[in-house]
């Protein structure tokens, strides 16, 4: 999948995406909103529903026991009122108010509203306290019943007095509700919809002005993007700037590069043609020697080259002690007569990839056993609570003199020309060295009496251990 990725971005197609973010976002909002409008308007719903329909069984309790305290016994043993009921629609046929109490062994006794030879149909048992149910005897009106049983004194009949009210009211109400709270909270819906889609083109308006901010990086010639953007969006464009630095660097780096293989190299080539033009019968010795210098140049070069290329992915890491004893194995073959001594820190690892660890260090171990008197003593880690890992490399030859000690790093200088080489091993040392976030500095070796090279290196962050 990467690899299609980056066939795709270096072939210039647009690059993959997940969708759009503002799109996402007002997504999440929709479904967010709606099931906040959905479970607020339907908890509403169910509590004005409850409380009008409360209210209304309430005012019916109020009527059934204003109808129980007025009611009484009379000489025949029936149920009778010592004062009439408050509401008039109970003397009107088919009001919607209705009355009724039965008893066993009794006649219904209907309100006159309880047209007859209509009934109202109770439920059997004793009930003590009153109970309220909804009735659908009557297909063209609805019913709400309240109910109480009662021995009234006088009489040892349980009476059964029901009060009903027609539905109509109570429904109107509850659906006058309904309507109010749905056309509200379609408006409110639509209003935070209208929110959340402004919100989205406000929030999202910096990333459009970085995109622009690009663009006229590409067009004008601007390397860093310096407009005023918010907080949460202004860690990116430092990252952004951070890149671009970064880029500006290599592209630097890149030309400075060339130019330097091009100036070593144009010395040697100029040597090689006005050899070749005066027909010099030592064109062939020159010709070896000159190419030997230029070959050296290249692989110098190709050096630093390689050093900021494997620095730009941020990933390098080395085990120093393994690198100085892949490097004594083959120094210990050609200076047979030298002695290597290795002590020190054995686990650390530093910032860089192993095969530039390994032409640093081979320069620095080959230039001791060469210059010498045949002793080197290599010390990883020489200073354990440095930032930086130190590796010292000693010698016990003559050393190197203290005005000598900087111009010695210069690209072909040499102390002893007795010696074959081409006095570009401690440049590169120093140039990769460097650019991975290094140095190196020549000291005297107390404990040797020639040179200590003291070569600092970034230390690599630690592993972590993952579960498997």
């Amino acid at each position: 999948m990467e690899a299609e990725q980056g066939a795709a971005i270096a072939s210039g197609a647009a690059p993959p995406h997940t969708g759009s973010l503002s799109r996402r976002m007002q997504l999440i909002a929709a479904v967010w909103i709606t099931l906040l409008l959905a479970v607020g308007g339907f908890a509403l719903d169910r509590t004005l529903t409850s409380l009008v329909t409360d209210q209304f069984d309430d005012q019916l309790d109020y009527m059934l026991t204003a109808m129980v305290a007025s009611a009484e016994i009379d000489d025949f043993g029936d149920v009778m009122f010592n004062r009439p009921l408050g509401d008039q629609r109970f003397l009107e046929p088919n009001s919607g108010m209705y009355w009724q109490v039965t008893g066993e062994g009794r006649d219904p006794y209907p309100s006159r509203s309880l047209w007859a030879p209509r009934t109202l149909e109770v439920r059997d048992g004793f009930f003590a306290e009153p109970v309220i149910y909804d009735s659908s005897q009557y297909p063209d009106e609805a019913l709400r019943i309240t109910q109480r049983s009662v021995v009234l004194p006088g009489s040892d009949t349980e009476w059964t007095f029901a009060l009903a009210a027609a539905r109509e009211d109570l429904d109107e109400q509850i659906n006058r509700i309904r309507s109010i709270l749905f056309w509200s909270f379609v408006v409110l819906g639509l209003g935070l919809f209208i929110l959340a889609f402004l919100q989205t083109i406000y929030g999202l308006g910096p990333l459009r002005r970085v995109k622009e901010a690009i663009i006229r990086i590409r067009t004008s010639g601007a390397n860093r993007v310096t407009d005023p953007l918010p907080l949460e969006v202004q860690p990116m464009v430092e990252e952004l700037n951070g890149l671009l630095a970064h880029s500006e660097r290599q592209a630097e780096e890149a030309r400075m590069h060339a130019g330097n293989l091009a100036h070593a190299l144009k010395t040697p080539l100029t040597v090689l043609v006005n050899a070749a033009t005066a027909k010099d019968p030592d064109l062939s010795d020159l010709v070896h020697r000159e190419t030997k210098v230029m070959q050296r140049q290249v692989e110098h070069h190709l050096a630093r080259a390689r050093a900021v290329g494997r620095r730009a992915t941020g990933l390098s890491r080395a085990h120093v002690a393994g690198s100085v004893e892949a490097v004594l194995r083959a120094v210990t073959r050609l200076y047979e007569r030298t002695r290597f001594d290795l002590d020190g820190n054995m686990d650390v690892n530093v910032a860089i990839e192993r095969q530039d660890l390994d032409e640093i260090l081979g320069n620095l171990i080959e230039n001791a056993a060469k210059y010498g008197g045949g002793s080197v003593f290599v010390t990883i880690d020489a200073v354990p609570n440095a930032e930086q890992c130190e590796i010292w490399v000693e010698d016990d030859g003559m050393g190197i003199p203290d005005a000598e000690r900087i111009r010695i790093f210069d690209r072909g200088a040499r102390l002893d020309t007795g010696k074959p080489g081409t006095g570009l091993g401690l440049a590169i040392v120093r140039d990769v060295a460097e650019i991975y976030g290094g140095g190196v500095r020549l000291e005297e070796s107390e404990d040797l009496g020639g040179l200590l090279v003291r070569l600092s290196l970034p230390r690599a962050a630690e592993a972590v251990q993952q579960n498997p």
